[in-house]
């Protein structure tokens, strides 16, 4: 496949995104998204959707802080769609899906019910309960008067461990928080670790890896050719793993400003920051991906892209092929390459797979 005159490195119109799906990668530009799944046949198959202008490019994705919602939107409108539309096309089943409508909406929102249960409101109780085992909060005494008129304190005999003093702004609100933190980064970890430990899980995790080298190729100015860009880095600094540890430390540093209010008003806290967390996280790595030649923030990046080490293989040849397929897609809707550059290769019968193969 000929490629046009290769571009400058840093010639970018956009900052490209995507994620790994099921035997797939999806891609995201300004204008549009493509979805590529090779089929048990070796065959390549494509979905592609134009993206809200208003959302995209419109205020929204220029505002600081705001924007970071897009990035949210990104993980669980598109990411969890395309990925159902990914598993009917690995399984053989691919019908004419939208991703729009009440299923998709549904399995949003409980899908965003599950992740805020599990990495955000879990942690917070967890914390709770340890800070009160460490006595850095407890339930405040109750007063009592005696007898002969004595104020006495006197520890109330509840034995509920989530029972506690709302904290001010100090170092046990910062420790609870900090504790918190630990505990929210903990399963995160555990979470990626036990899904990149299946079968399907490793295979998702391979193609997250193609999805970062084509990215990288692309951004480095060289040509989208599989050989090429296997020879790319497999970590990407403004990859959605390193979006989810930035959250978890700015998360920390944000609730200690606030530090720990009674145990309703402080789990509503966790649920109405999310937004605000997840713009200061964008805005973040954005930040720092624009800044690499810096050696203080190439520094500050790296558990970022550690961390990503765990959630990439090394993929091969032709997952790297799809990856490229979906992204030259993108590109030809943003005017950067032409219909003749962006065609489906022909089936690689040696590229099929079997559900669950490795």
């Amino acid at each position: 496949m000929q490629e046009s005159k290769k571009r400058d490195a840093g010639e970018l119109k956009f900052s490209y995104g995507g994620q790994a799906v099921i035997e797939g990668v999806m891609m995201r530009g300004a204008h549009s998204m493509a979805v590529a799944v090779r089929n048990p046949k070796g065959e390549i198959v494509i979905h592609e959707q134009p993206l809200s202008a208003r959302l995209y490019r419109g205020r929204i994705a220029r505002t600081p802080f705001l924007r970071g919602l897009i990035g949210l939107w990104d993980a669980l409108g598109l990411g969890i769609r395309a990925l159902m539309w990914s598993a009917d096309v690995a399984l053989d089943e691919e019908e004419d899906i939208s991703f729009n409508g009440p299923i998709g909406w549904a399995t949003i929102a409980v899908s965003l019910l599950i992740g805020v249960g599990i990495f955000f409101l879990l942690p917070t109780a967890t914390a709770t309960g340890i800070g009160n085992l460490l006595g850095l909060s407890a339930s405040a005494p109750e007063i009592v008067i005696d007898a002969d008129g004595n104020e006495i304190e006197v520890l109330p005999e509840s034995t509920n461990i989530l029972a506690y003093e709302a904290l001010p702004v100090g170092i046990d609100a910062f420790l609870i928080n900090l504790i918190e933190g630990v505990v929210q980064l903990s399963i995160l970890v555990v979470y990626i670790w036990f899904v990149g430990r299946t079968k399907d899980g490793r295979r998702i995790f391979a193609y997250h890896g193609a999805e970062h080298k084509t990215i990288n190729a692309y951004e480095a100015g060289d040509d989208l050719l599989p050989e090429i860009v296997s020879r790319h880095a497999i970590e990407h600094p403004r990859c959605g793993t390193a979006f989810l540890l930035t959250v978890v430390f700015v998360s920390v540093l944000l609730f200690s400003l606030i530090g720990r209010p009674p145990f309703a008003l402080l789990i509503l806290s966790r649920v109405i920051f999310i937004p605000v967390i997840a713009g200061v996280a964008y805005e973040f790595l954005k930040y720092t991906a624009s800044n690499l030649d810096k050696a203080w923030i190439r520094f500050m990046i790296r558990p970022n892209l550690a961390l990503q080490h765990l959630t990439t293989n090394e993929p091969s040849l032709d997952m790297i092929e799809v990856a490229i397929v979906s992204f030259k897609r993108v590109l030809l809707s943003e005017g950067i390459l032409r219909e003749e550059e962006a065609t489906i290769p022909e089936p690689r019968p040696e590229a099929a797979h079997s559900p669950g193969s490795v």
